[in-house]
């Protein structure tokens, strides 16, 4: 009987064991790299020092992302789907900032109100097949901090 109860209590523990090798190993999640910065979406909230949420309600959004369909009129573009790859651009690091993406909000952390209409902190073009357009928002929300669009170069 002791034998079956270690072995009932010892299963769980490797299964947990298990998953948590698994997602900490994972390398596939969507990630930016910004000058010597890069930042990642990781799934393990506790490991993040950016939280970041979404809303249907514009009125309780603090950053406004629109979607367009104009790579030119975007501040932001991610497409990946041609034959090359930048996996070498994104490997973690010390300076390597994680971002999640919270259920609900988080204290100080951002919510993202995700639109194909204006007016828009961010302007975000996404053709991917890795990344999701809600990916791409928080990934370049948890890169800038959200409060202001980036304000484009004038010579």
């Amino acid at each position: 009987m002791l034998r079956f109860k270690i072995l009932a209590s010892v299963v769980p523990l490797l299964a947990a064991a298990v998953f948590a090798r698994s997602e900490i190993g994972s390398v596939s999640h969507p990630c930016i790299a910004l000058g010597d910065t890069s930042v990642e979406l990781t799934s393990l909230f506790w490991t993040a020092g950016v939280h970041v949420a979404f809303t249907d309600d514009p009125a309780r959004a603090t950053v406004r992302v629109q979607i367009t369909e104009d790579a030119d009129a975007a501040d932001f573009a991610v497409v990946d789907d041609g034959l090359g790859s930048e996996s070498e651009s994104c490997q973690a690091n010390p300076s390597t900032r994680l971002i999640s993406i919270a259920a609900q909000p988080v204290d100080g952390g951002q919510v993202i109100y995700l639109s194909t209409e204006g007016p828009a902190d961010y302007r975000v073009y996404v053709r991917s097949k890795t990344f999701s357009q809600r990916e791409a928002a928080a990934l370049i929300v948890g890169a800038r901090g959200g409060h202001r669009r980036l304000q484009a170069a004038s010579l």
